[in-house]
């Protein structure tokens, strides 16, 4: 695999499946290269497999789609030429799409009315003067932004407080739609449901006086015309995707228990509630809370008859599990070394999309028992590395698992450790693009979870809090060394890389080891100080994760050590990072160049944290030919 590769990569979203379990409809996202952008069309899926997916619709940026409960319909989301996804509905027995909305920041994802007559999504409302709301008043002409609360931007999106998201419904068959907002005031209220009965809508919204210094939510229910509003909930947890029960009585949800503050999210793990509608008593968890940890990325939670389908990350995996209604033992409906990404039910027929390590996502059905594979959208891919599995001993005993994926040949192969972000999230079961590449360019690609990672259950994840350097490097070098005594691998011509997390202890050993002959941080957390200030997330990330005395979060931080940094450092950050913002490489790179160390810095204009995975394709492959540049000098 080459970096333009990636323009054979086709992603399936999460599905739709048509209320008689028949067929499926995916949104199918590809890198377009000629263009610099992401196109995705909707596709259409036989379930019985006894037809090709075709595409259905043929707009460049079609997303989000949902079949109405009578079958009739589908709404899904579409980006015009240089414009914001707006709502659109069409026939399923054939026919053109119509536009539904023409909201100023665009529309959420769909969620029909159990009768099929109405639609509910959640948008954002710009302020009067922002956001292009007047002529001739570009975003460096607005007026100064007074900020007032400590949670006020988020990457990738950008400043919150004046671009509120709220309820609207519409009916989507009136000769001229006009939505109507039922939502307002200084909150975002987010994943709208209906009951039943389509009596009540019920969303997530954080309403409470204390919402700026925690990370909690609730649920609140209201009729359809945005009447009597009523919070369910005591803002005891952080909760998303609800869902109502067959019988309208009791609501089904993700949630997070962040602790006696709201905010100790260190290790926490998302798991299933049931929620009395009637908020007459508190949320009861389904999971075992030390077990079980959400990994999927369906909207909405799914219910079937026989229990609520929950994608569960599992060493490197994502399993898709049924849980009973009452809570105890879930079953496994689709488990293996794979990762369930998305998923949807009716009528007896469970749709998933599922990445594996042939393939970033084909649609698998799962009918009476019986499960196949019906998409082959990974059929241009070029050939694939196997991955294969390792479980090294760190010092205390512990196992440390991760892969090794190996270039074609004997070798000795230079080897890369890559090290992933978050840190409470996992490499695993998928064909990972940059292992891929890597690899095919000659370098055995050495990866895993160490303790920190999710996946493994709470206490693996908690375990490096308040000493994140120290107890990630004795896991992370004992995997290396487990990796280096397999044959064919060079010991003496080794790298490390990594992004965001992967940044951070990318930098931290190689100002605490001199044993690789190259590196390259990525995103990285460099300097806890300033991130707990620049960062959008730093004033609950930096405390909890690293602790909040400043010595403390001084030792722990990798530009302490700069003056003991040997190792050929390349920094890459992005100009709109505002998750490990700029300030964070620049400090590292100022540090290493004043004192004549080899080092470099490769700044992406216009990207944010995700460039790596989501950045414009051109970006992507500029980023992959630089990395591979760097390595081509130190490791060759």
């Amino acid at each position: 695999m080459k970096p333009s590769d990636i323009a054979a990569f086709r992603i399936p979203g999460v599905p739709t499946i048509s209320p008689d379990g028949a067929h499926v409809v995916v949104a199918l996202t590809r890198p377009d290269l000629d263009q610099n952008e992401y196109a995705s069309q909707l596709w259409l899926v036989p379930t019985d497999g006894s037809a090709p997916a075709r595409p259905l619709t043929h707009g460049r940026k079609d997303s989000a789609p949902a079949y109405s409960p009578d079958g009739r319909w589908l709404a899904f989301l579409r980006a015009a030429e240089g414009g914001k996804p707006q709502l659109h509905v069409m026939p399923t027995d054939g026919g053109e799409s119509r536009p539904v909305t023409d909201q100023p920041l665009g529309a959420g994802a769909p969620v029909w009315s159990p009768d099929s007559t109405a639609i509910a999504f959640v948008a954002r409302i710009p302020e009067q003067g922002r956001y292009g709301t007047e002529e001739k008043v570009s975003a460096e002409k607005e007026a100064p932004r007074r900020i007032v609360e400590l949670q006020y931007r988020l990457d990738n999106l950008g400043f919150l407080g004046d671009r509120r998201q709220h309820v609207f419904v519409v009916d989507p068959f009136a000769e001229e739609p006009e939505p109507k907002q039922l939502t307002d005031g200084d909150f975002d209220d987010v994943e709208v449901t209906w009951s039943p009965d389509g009596q009540w809508l019920a969303f997530v919204s954080r309403r409470h006086q204390e919402r700026d210094a925690d990370m909690r939510s609730d649920l609140f229910v209201m009729t359809p015309t945005g009447e009597q509003l009523r919070q369910v909930t005591a803002t005891t947890l952080d909760l998303s995707r609800p869902v109502f029960s067959a019988d309208g009585t009791t609501f089904y949800a993700h949630g997070e228990d962040l602790g006696a503050h709201g905010i100790e999210f260190v290790g926490a793990q998302v798991g299933l509630y049931a929620i009395p509608v009637d908020g007459s008593s508190a949320p009861r968890r389904l999971t075992d809370a030390e077990t079980y940890n959400a990994g999927d990325g369906t909207g909405a939670t799914v219910l079937t008859a026989d229990g609520i389908l929950f994608g569960s990350e599992n060493r490197g995996a994502v399993e898709l599990l049924q849980v009973p209604f009452d809570g105890g033992t879930p079953t496994s409906l689709l488990g293996g070394a794979r990762q369930v990404r998305g998923y949807a039910a009716a009528n007896g027929v469970v749709a998933a999309t599922v990445a594996d390590p042939n393939n970033v996502g084909e649609v698998v059905v799962r009918r009476d028992g019986v499960e196949r594979v019906v998409t082959d959208f990974a059929k241009d891919l070029p050939a694939v590395l196997p991955m294969q599995e390792l479980t090294a001993t760190a010092p205390d005993g512990y196992p440390v698992h991760g892969w090794l994926v190996r270039p074609e040949g004997e070798g000795p192969h230079p080897v890369l450790l890559m090290i992933h972000g978050g840190p409470f999230a996992q490499y695993g079961w998928t064909l990972f693009d940059e292992a891929q590449v890597y690899a095919g360019a000659g370098y055995a690609v050495v990866y895993g979870n160490p303790r920190g990672s999710s996946g493994y259950g709470a206490a693996h994840g908690r375990f490096i809090q308040g000493d994140v350097g120290e107890r990630s490097a004795a896991d992370l070098q004992a995997l290396l060394d487990h990796a280096l005594t397999q044959p064919g691998l060079d010991s003496d011509r080794v790298g490390v890389l990594g992004g965001s997390h992967g940044g951070f202890m990318t930098s931290w050993l190689v100002g605490h080891t001199d044993r690789f002959s190259a590196a390259i941080s990525e995103r990285a957390v460099n300097a806890i100080d300033s991130f707990t200030g620049s960062s959008d997330i730093g004033w609950v990330f930096a405390d909890q994760l690293y602790g909040s005395d400043p010595e403390v979060q001084r030792a722990q931080s990798p530009l302490t050590y700069a003056e003991k940094i040997t190792t050929p450092l390349l920094v890459i950050h992005s100009e709109h990072d505002w998750r490990c913002p700029i300030e964070q490489g620049q400090r590292m790179f100022v540090s290493l160049k004043r004192r004549g160390a080899e080092v470099e810095l490769l700044l992406f204009p216009g990207e944010g944290h995700e460039m790596s995975r989501s950045g414009l394709p051109s970006h992507r492959i500029a980023r992959f030919e630089a990395i591979l540049d760097w390595w081509g000098r130190y490791l060759s």
